[in-house]
């Protein structure tokens, strides 16, 4: 009798035991809405944590209780895979990088690179190595032919441990602009739509191709999750998550092809 209660409360607490997902500040928007959607499909609470890529790695390295971790790369959720924290890794989105510039700017994809380079413009990134986004930066400074250049003007103004945080509600990279910290920001695709939906006036500006960098992005499920997480991390990769990447601006890699 006794072994039958405990029996059920375990049974109990597994059902609504939260899931822990820990994921990029570039996917809020897009996995906050995958999650509520799996969350009304099969009434699993799901707890989210959104933050640089690169600083979550560390909490989860830290003893952090994360069950899924989408990274904005792939390195961050290997890294944890060849510690034998989880796996394996899927690429499950990809974005691209992107200019957001203040309205004032004269810019356009072909003079983008001359404008970085201009002592009088105040260019903006993430930081390497926490975030991601900065990592991607830099390796388009590194295409350019001026990376020491770039590398040396470059204002690291978010994603760091101690960055700046902006008011809650705001854009990151719209506020960044608006409070006049940069006149020209690298982020992501994805980031520059939000930050326009906020401000209209700010310019989206295309890398050109020569400088592209893409962005892959990882997903791992962490040992000792429970089985919900699997569950949760397919859901990511069906047709139904991976729909809702793309109409947030993802490219999505395990969309079905139309015929």
């Amino acid at each position: 009798m006794v072994s039958a209660i405990f029996l059920a409360l375990a049974v109990t607490q597994a059902a609504t035991q939260h899931l822990s997902l820990f994921a990029a500040g570039s996917l809020k928007a897009a996995l906050s809405q995958v999650s509520q959607d799996y969350c009304a499909a099969y009434g699993t609470p799901l707890a989210t944590h959104f933050g640089a890529s690169g600083l979550l790695r560390e909490r989860i390295e830290a003893g952090d209780t994360a069950h899924v971790f989408a990274s904005a790369n792939m390195r961050h959720p290997m890294t944890l895979e060849s510690a034998g924290k989880g796996g394996p890794v899927a690429l499950f989105a990809r974005n691209r990088l992107c200019a957001l510039a203040r309205p004032e700017v004269t810019v356009s994809t072909e003079t983008l690179l001359d404008v970085m380079l201009d002592d009088g413009i105040r260019l903006g990134t993430s930081t390497p190595k926490a975030d991601p986004s900065g990592d991607y930066a830099f390796g388009l400074f590194d295409k350019s032919g001026h990376a020491d250049a770039l590398r040396a003007k470059a204002l690291q103004l978010t994603g760091g441990q101690d960055s700046a945080r902006p008011p809650d509600e705001r854009n990151t990279y719209a506020w960044v602009l608006d409070s006049d910290q940069a006149d020209v920001f690298l982020t992501y695709s994805t980031n520059a739509v939000l930050a326009q939906n906020e401000l209209p006036e700010l310019q989206i500006v295309q890398v050109p191709d020569a400088l592209t960098v893409g962005a892959d992005y990882g997903l791992i499920v962490l040992d000792d999750a429970p089985p919900e997480a699997w569950k949760f991390a397919m859901h990511i990769l069906s047709p139904a998550g991976q729909a809702v990447l793309t109409d947030y601006g993802f490219d999505a890699p395990a969309l079905p092809k139309g015929d």
